[in-house]
């Protein structure tokens, strides 16, 4: 099944939105290009073996005026997104952009440099250090700041500096409180159905191009090099909170529940410069991210925009962030995030409003307007998040799945459905007539929906799966929102050439290394096949020998339960001894056997419980049954 072009409805609405968008405003092209240094080239970053791990230069098609397979606002966010290169925010304050998903800054202090975000990946991290030093000098770096916990924020800590160099006190690294904790939850925990969907969500297994991905308006893509994460040194736990580094003054905001759960701002006095981490970026974000995630907190979000307004805009000559470009200017400063608070204001308040007038979330997403200057702002378009989905959060977090209607409360899963819908409209080679009339009108939401109920009914139903993938083509051709489009083409090229699987990893051995025994046993409890383990009745003690500590785990009714109790070899079935917490990881693979495990008492008290582990599927099925 070959691509196909856009079609005449496609290219009308492209028309349409090229006459009404405000393309004569370049401002944000000057900004984006300000003060820059020097890029790399070629912007390609290989790992040890060989394997390319980041190629900013596969996006140079990103050039000229917006073809009609890409919606020009998207098409625009792209161009920008995709700048690279070293560039000066202040005199003492430089960022690299588009060396990955996220940007690396560089603040020079009295003897070093202090690093914020270093990128997802250690070779990206290294490629990007060794640009600014390239241009700035060999500056050693004395401390790393994470700005929250998700991976593109810490995963590349090993290209700027090392374990080794942080146990010795060379190297401070900052982090809000509880940032350790949450970074591993989210990518553990769920992490591979996460994985997997980010699959969808990011692209990164599509072809780049005017067909195919063009970024995902928060940047292009994520780096697939190694992940790794060194636990913070000094935890930031208050808002005010003041530290020096290297001679450079820091004041923090505490911004925990926004765009992630442990998150935060801060300002430095010396450089009159506000870094607001990601909850300030060039386009609107998630609530709830396609990916999957908790569902996030737009009222507090909001009102730690205002409080940053309030507390630094009058000291401040830049806003920074670790996406995007900068801001310059005091009124400007405070227009831009004057307009992101009230954006994400208003999604709340507005939601709550419909809701509490009996509106569902799906009616309310339909028909929410944004206020007239919030469609006029750039930095305020869906690119990332979008209107829809992120009402559809709000709803969510106050109301949960469930919208209240019976009809709604016990409705069948798509292949059970499927079937149905396909019975009572006559069959599969008319549903697939009735989509193709649809599509043929331009309806591509309905003759998704038909197709769907298809291809649940059978898969292997050659001119619904071809309709199918054409139709989510259309539909990625429309959307200004690079997420919405890449997971529109990933379902059609899943559909046209078979699963793409999970082409990016985060959860590393560095980073399953600094799990807690307690989120370890957390992981275990998440993999016990329940029904596979209903009649089995296991007590065992867990000892590490490096921490003198014990855990007593309980296996009853297909629920694993860890308590942190003294070893007891008369009540458990077996005792096992590990030389260190990170013998468990090998443990719970299924290695009892090599050095650093002593196990004793019941023989097949062990085999027992793994055999009632599952493995997660990092290559499930989402478009297909």
């Amino acid at each position: 099944m070959e691509q196909q072009p856009p079609s005449d409805v496609i290219e009308a609405a492209h028309a349409e939105h090229h006459s009404a968008l405000p393309l004569e405003d370049t401002r944000d092209f000057e900004d984006a290009d300000r003060g820059f240094i020097g890029a790399l080239e070629p912007c390609v970053v290989k790992a040890a073996d060989g394997r390319v791990v980041w190629d900013n230069d596969s996006y140079a098609f990103l050039a000229g005026d917006a073809p009609t397979t890409v919606h020009p606002s998207l098409w625009r966010q792209s161009q920008l997104c995709a700048k690279q290169g070293l560039y000066e925010v202040v005199e003492g304050i430089y960022q690299v952009r588009g060396l990955d998903l996220s940007n690396i800054s560089f603040i020079e202090g009295d003897t070093g440099v202090i690093v914020i975000d270093p990128l997802i990946s250690t070779e990206t991290a290294a490629a990007a250090l060794a640009l600014y030093r390239a241009h700035r000098g060999d500056r050693a770096v004395r401390a790393v700041i994470y700005t929250h916990s998700h991976a593109d924020h810490f995963g590349g800590v090993l290209g700027v500096t090392t374990q080794a160099d942080v146990d010795a006190g060379k190297v401070a690294i900052i982090a809000p409180e509880h940032f350790t904790e949450h970074a591993v939850q989210e990518n553990v925990y769920a992490g591979t159905a996460m994985a997997r969907r980010a699959a969808y969500m990011y692209g990164a297994a599509l072809a780049r191009g005017p067909q195919g991905q063009v970024g995902c308006g928060l940047g292009q893509v994520g780096s697939t090099g190694e992940v790794a994460l060194i636990v913070p040194t000094v935890d930031i736990k208050t808002t005010g909170e003041k530290h020096t580094f290297d001679g450079v003054e820091i004041e923090f905001q505490m911004a925990p529940g926004t765009e992630a759960p442990a998150e935060m701002h801060f300002y430095f006095p010396k450089f009159r410069a506000l870094c607001m981490a990601e909850n300030a970026t060039h386009n609107m974000h998630n609530l709830l991210t396609l990916r999957g995630a908790l569902v996030r907190d737009p009222h507090g979000w909001s009102g730690y925009l205002t409080e940053a307004i309030d507390t630094f805009s009058d000291r401040a000559d830049v806003v920074f962030a670790s996406h995007h470009w900068p801001t310059w200017g005091k009124d400007q400063i405070v227009e831009f995030l004057s307009l992101q608070r009230d954006m994400y204001a208003y999604l709340h308040d507005q939601t709550l409003r419909q809701l509490n007038q009996g509106f569902t979330g799906i009616e309310i997403a339909e028909t929410f307007q944004m206020p007239p200057a919030l469609d006029r702002a750039w930095h305020t378009h869906g690119y990332y998040g979008s209107v829809s989905h992120n009402v559809k959060a709000v709803y969510q977090r106050y109301m949960g799945w469930f919208d209240g209607n019976p009809a709604r409360l016990w409705a069948h899963p798509p292949e059970a459905i499927g079937p149905r819908y396909v019975e009572a409209i006559g069959g599969l080679d008319r549903v697939v007539e009735v989509a193709q009339h649809a599509y043929d009108e331009g309806d591509y939401r309905w003759a998704a929906t038909l197709l769907d109920h298809a291809v649940f009914t059978d898969q292997e139903h050659a001119g619904a799966r071809q309709l199918y993938a054409d139709t989510l083509e259309q539909m990625a051709y429309g959307a200004e929102n690079a997420t919405w489009r890449n997971f529109f083409l990933s379902g059609a090229t899943e559909l046209r050439e078979g699963n793409l699987g999970t082409p990016t990893q985060t959860t590393s051995p560095s980073l399953l290394g600094q799990l807690t025994p307690d989120q370890m046993f957390d992981s275990l409890a998440i993999n016990v096949n329940g029904p596979r383990a209903w009649d089995l009745d296991l007590a065992i003690d867990v000892t590490f020998a490096d921490i003198a500590t014990n855990y007593r785990l309980t296996l009853r009714n297909g629920v694993l339960v860890h308590r942190k109790v003294p070893a007891d070899p008369a009540t458990a079935g077996a005792t096992v001894t590990l030389a260190t917490k990170a013998r468990l990881l090998m443990f719970a693979a299924g290695d009892v056997t090599s050095p650093g495990v002593e196990v004793a008492g019941d023989a097949n008290a062990l085999p027992m419980l793994l055999s009632a582990l599952d493995r997660p599927n990092p290559g499930f099925d989402i478009v297909t049954p």
